[in-house]
């Protein structure tokens, strides 16, 4: 179980950088340092899976692979990889405050391929050690990105080339050599990736810092997992779904949210016992410290909408694997913490679920404030065993609720926590926070900068603008690090040498 600890979500893709996006270099080493100085225990992330259309990192080509983007670039020039003079000539975009998606899918691939002409070059044992611990998922992972470029980056359900879209015999094999340059620059793309991953993962536990990542329940449908293990999806003879995944109306969304994702074959799975979900959690933990499991309500039951439908209000709900799958995983990986995102709509079988697999659910500050005084997410209804949150990445920032929160909700928030002009508002509903029971407190970064919209991670529902938001270089400076100590400190979740579990134990490989 978590011990009475703090931490600050962040995705590294918000981190500062020259080049358009953050990365795996100086300024996330710099942010756990910034962690460390302000008595932080955890450093929250999104998904770092290399994304898709819509640039959303829970809809990935590979729940294995790591984004190509957060290869760090002045890393790969002090390995003498690339040149200043390379890097410096591309337009990574302009706006230091959004990600460029678009510049940097524009550019970004030409410069990690002159890296990869040069390193493989090498003799690198290293390189051919990570390819053979990897064999179980990169071979196939980086003919299906040399086959989306090669189809023009459609869908691999639009391939024109029927016998490799249906991995018949023969076909992968023609095109494995046939894209061999294009294999090879994914596979080091990947190498570089967890290369650097790791080198930072080992920094952060020499500072104290743990790391919690999500595992989204589902993966994409244009994905290297579905097209090369089809055997473990809903999908039709032709590999096409019959229905996909979503969630029915919610505080997010009036229409639902049509997230197209596979539905998983459970029956199928179950007869492998669980081996694939046993290697995906695998993966995750070679990442991350924590796994926060994203949709655990999914393992109760799923809501099932059909492939046809253009929102999420159709579908039907369908029971899921329960503990028959949580406890295999749980069991499996002892030495692993996990917490279960159990938001949306709750039924008994979600409580259950939680209830029977022991693991911390999650309370969202900003939906307690239900004027009947009748949420579950208020502080005094808490157990220890849950992680308490101001917001989420799909939430608005504390001072943007504030704006759009109903007057009602609003005065019951004000009465309930002790919210003053005086105090400020961001600063109370932390406070509320960091003096509830709850073991793990964590808060996006945006609360503590008291940013408004602009700070805005994600809105569900909607197809662009998302994912965008940058921390500028010097915002989390010494005299943030400092307030936000003292408030963990105060109540006790900064505690002068305590560690997260085993976080000295990683070993510096890839």
């Amino acid at each position: 179980m978590i011990e009475r600890s703090a931490g600050i979500l962040l995705p590294v893709a918000s981190l500062p950088s020259k080049y358009g996006i953050g990365t795996l270099g100086r300024a996330a080493y710099d942010f756990v340092d910034f962690l460390e100085q302000a008595g932080a225990r955890w450093w929250q992330i999104l998904p770092v899976g290399p994304t898709s259309y819509g640039d959303s990192p829970y809809q990935s080509f590979s729940t294995f692979a790591g984004n190509p983007y957060f290869v760090d670039l002045d890393l790969l020039m002090e390995e003498g990889l690339l040149t200043e003079e390379e890097v410096g000539a591309v337009d990574w975009g302009r706006d230091p405050l959004r990600v460029d998606y678009g510049k940097i899918y524009e550019n970004r691939f030409d410069i990690l391929s002159k890296a990869a002409g040069r390193a493989l070059k090498k003799d690198d044992p290293a390189f051919d050690a990570f390819c053979a611990e990897n064999a179980r998922w990169l071979p196939d992972y980086a003919l299906f990105m040399a086959l989306k470029r090669h189809f023009g980056m459609k869908s691999w359900q639009e391939w024109e080339d029927e016998d490799v879209r249906l991995r018949r015999p023969g076909a992968v094999e023609k095109y494995r050599e046939l894209l061999k340059d294009d294999v090879d620059l994914f596979r080091f793309i990947q190498y570089a990736f967890y290369k650097q991953w790791t080198a930072l993962r080992v920094y952060a536990h020499k500072k104290g810092i743990g790391i919690i990542g999500d595992i989204p329940i589902y993966v994409a449908m244009d994905s290297a997992d579905v097209w090369s293990e089809p055997q473990w999806f809903q999908l039709d003879e032709k590999n096409v779904p019959v229905e996909v995944a979503g969630v029915p109306p919610d505080y997010f969304s009036e229409d639902g949210q049509l997230w197209g994702n596979p539905l998983y074959r459970y029956d199928e799975m179950k007869k492998d016992g669980y081996g694939w979900w046993i290697r995906r959690v695998d993966g995750a933990s070679k990442l991350y410290d924590v796994i926060r499991i994203d949709h655990f309500r999914g393992f109760a039951s799923y809501w099932a909408v059909p492939y046809t439908s253009k929102t999420a209000k159709i579908g039907r709900w369908i029971e899921g694997p329960g503990m028959d799958l949580v406890g295999v995983l749980t069991s499996w990986f002892r030495n692993v913490e996990f917490i279960a995102e159990d938001l949306g709509v709750l039924t008994p079988d979600v409580y259950k679920l939680l209830k029977d697999s022991g693991l911390p659910g999650m309370k969202v500050l900003q939906f307690a404030c239900d004027p009947t005084g009748e949420s579950d997410y208020l502080p005094h209804r808490y157990t220890p065993n849950c992680v308490c949150y101001t917001g989420t990445h799909d939430n608005e920032t504390l001072l943007e609720w504030k704006e759009k929160a109903d007057k009602k909700q609003l005065a019951f928030a004000r009465r309930y926590f002790g919210l003053n002009s005086r105090e400020g508002f961001s600063t109370g509903m932390l406070r509320a926070g960091l003096s509830s029971v709850a073991n793990l407190f964590v808060s996006p970064l945006q609360d503590w900068l008291e940013l408004g919209p602009e700070g805005r991670i994600n809105t569900p529902g909607t197809a662009s603008g998302n994912w965008q938001w940058r921390l500028l270089p010097g915002q989390a400076d010494e005299k943030l690090a400092k307030k936000i100590e003292a408030a963990f400190a105060l109540y006790s979740r900064s505690e002068t040498g305590k560690r997260p579990r085993d976080l000295n134990k990683t070993k510096e490989t890839t």
